[in-house]
């Protein structure tokens, strides 16, 4: 008999949304166990005492496994199903890189471009989106997703940028990523949110923009003070 996996999480995470995609991608059933982020269960801050963030996984008895890459990592080595990174060191390694790029570089370059005015804006734009061409290098000729034809650890990285960015850039009333600037990337966009698996664990979006619209001005803080210690 198979144990028991739980995924502590919430409504409307893209970290949560990449554990959620992995299981479903390698056919593991889970239990979702939605958390209230201003009333922390003890069950989260006992399996993540570190950090006390969501997503957190629960496979039996074991410790918690924190973070959302590297939960996507487990979740690849401990259960039968299609592999989500590649074979090949090099390729793994690869990915490896670009997902820590998306997570460093490219979010905070995002994240100030979207909330922040004047020139800083004007600077984190440009730098967002040079970061997009080079996410959009990664693309293979010809193929429909980062991992081939498939969906694969690149794509769960980059998934905020697939579905999460169009709502902020809506809130925030500025577009980074365009058909003429970003076409290729467009189109894996289109391709993930269409996805019968990831879609299956895509948030509602007007739910979505309903919850994160009032959460504007705290945005805008964030990046405020990104800014300063820049």
């Amino acid at each position: 008999m198979s144990e028991p996996v739980k995924l502590i999480g919430c409504f409307g995470s893209p970290v949560v949304h990449r554990a959620e995609v992995a299981l479903r991608l390698k056919g593991v059933p889970y239990d979702l166990i939605t958390e209230d982020l201003n009333n922390k269960s003890e069950l989260l801050l006992k399996s993540n005492p570190v950090h006390q963030k969501v997503p957190v996984l629960l496979h039996g008895d074991r410790p918690g496994v924190c973070e959302s890459l590297v939960i996507v990592e487990y979740v690849d080595e401990a259960f039968d199903g299609p592999p989500l990174l590649p074979s090949a060191p090099l390729a793994r390694a690869n990915v490896r890189f670009w997902a820590s790029f998306v997570d460093k570089e490219c979010r905070e370059s995002m994240w100030m471009a979207l909330w922040t005015d004047g020139e800083a804006q004007a600077a984190s734009t440009r730098e967002a989106k040079a970061n997009l061409t080079l996410i959009e290098g990664q693309l293979p000729e010809g193929k429909r997703f980062f991992g081939g034809d498939t969906v694969g650890y690149l794509d769960i990285a980059v998934s905020g940028i697939a579905y999460w960015m169009r709502v902020f850039e809506e809130i925030a009333g500025v577009r980074l990523m365009t058909e003429e600037e970003h076409p290729l990337l467009c189109r894996w966009a289109r391709e993930y949110t269409a996805d019968e698996t990831a879609r299956e664990c895509l948030p509602d979006r007007d739910r979505l923009l309903a919850a994160l619209t009032p959460m504007r001005d705290r945005f805008v803080s964030i990046a405020k003070a990104m800014a300063v210690k820049k």
